[in-house]
């Protein structure tokens, strides 16, 4: 098998390869290809790249399917930044504050067709199960989502609406990736089924530790200003943890504070005092450990089993 590294040169260059329209439709394609480059970490092609290596096919038959869970991805990133009015994704400005708001709806609109019409590139011997696992993750996304913009408006919410808030929103679509991977390579049900599994717990400890890098993580390599969350009083599994602790009145308390590095510092001293950093630090080992305990009982070469193992470790002990 490959090293991440690898695949992810797959992807970068089947990217480049989509040959979008940008001559005939500028104002409506180029948001696009700006939301497409640069991409971040591309874990979620490279998850169904390395799951279809992992299950003996050639990885290269996942390129179609890899590229289209990109593209939306990104697709979910653009009308994310519009709902939430962020300025900044990944060290440059949003494509809503580049060009519009309108222009980011539309194009993201665009986003979401083109990565159906991607994932319809697969065999079709597994295109009904490939197209109903995208489906599914789609809805509980979107799901996720209402959740998240719910809970805006709640001050009642528990961890474990959270978890299953994050489980929709992010984990889904790590499932789906690594699920959709092993399908296209003929994996049985059962190891499909484990690799969704995989996925889902492997995005609960990259979103605990998404929550955990806006509060204590490094700006330079962030890649978005720190303390986001705190001063949009986001709920995050930070501030769940911390307003059911002895420390939650102070909490409460500090969370009425004018947005500025006074509240983002206060609530950090609050979550020090409460232990929060290190409450992260074990939900994210646990995670991890169930996701590795999914990918050890598939039946995928012990080669690929190491390869997932470098991938979960990587991503546990990443910065940005």
């Amino acid at each position: 098998m490959k090293e991440v590294k690898e695949y992810s040169l797959m992807v970068e260059n089947a990217i480049k390869s989509l040959g979008l329209p940008v001559e005939k439709l500028d104002g409506l394609y180029s948001p696009i290809v700006y939301g497409m480059a640069e991409g971040g970490k591309r874990l979620r092609p490279v998850m169904t790249l390395m799951a279809c290596e992992a299950f003996g096919a050639d990885a290269q038959k996942a390129i179609h399917a890899g590229v289209g869970l990109e593209m939306y991805h990104n697709f979910t990133l653009l009308h994310d930044d519009v709902m939430d009015n962020s300025d900044v994704r990944r060290g440059r400005p949003t494509v809503h504050r580049k060009w519009d708001a309108n222009t980011a709806i539309l194009s993201g609109d665009t986003m979401l067709t083109l990565a159906t019409q991607l994932m319809m590139r697969v065999d079709d011997a597994c295109l009904r199960s490939v197209l109903e696992t995208f489906n599914d993750m789609s809805i509980n996304v979107f799901e996720g989502q209402q959740w998240d913009m719910d809970f805006e408006k709640r001050d009642d919410v528990t961890l474990d609406e959270y978890m299953t808030m994050i489980t929709g929103k992010t984990s889904a679509l790590l499932g789906c990736a690594a699920k959709v991977g092993a399908l296209i390579a003929g994996a049985s049900a059962e190891d499909a089924q484990a690799m969704y599994d995989f996925g889902v717990s492997l995005g609960l400890a990259f979103q605990i530790k998404d929550d955990y890098l806006d509060v204590y993580g490094d700006p330079a390599t962030f890649g978005k200003p720190i303390g986001g969350d705190i001063l949009n009083n986001k709920k995050t599994y930070l501030m769940l943890l911390g307003l059911s602790s002895d420390k939650g009145d102070a909490l409460r308390e500090a969370m009425t504070l004018a947005a500025s590095q006074e509240k983002i510092d206060a609530v950090r001293d609050i979550y020090n005092e409460a232990g929060i950093p290190a409450m992260c630090e074990a939900a994210i080992k646990d995670y991890s450990s169930a996701a590795v305990a999914h990918i050890e009982s598939t039946s995928m070469s012990a080669e690929g089993k190491e390869v997932f193992k470098r991938l979960i470790d990587s991503l546990v002990g990443r910065t940005r």
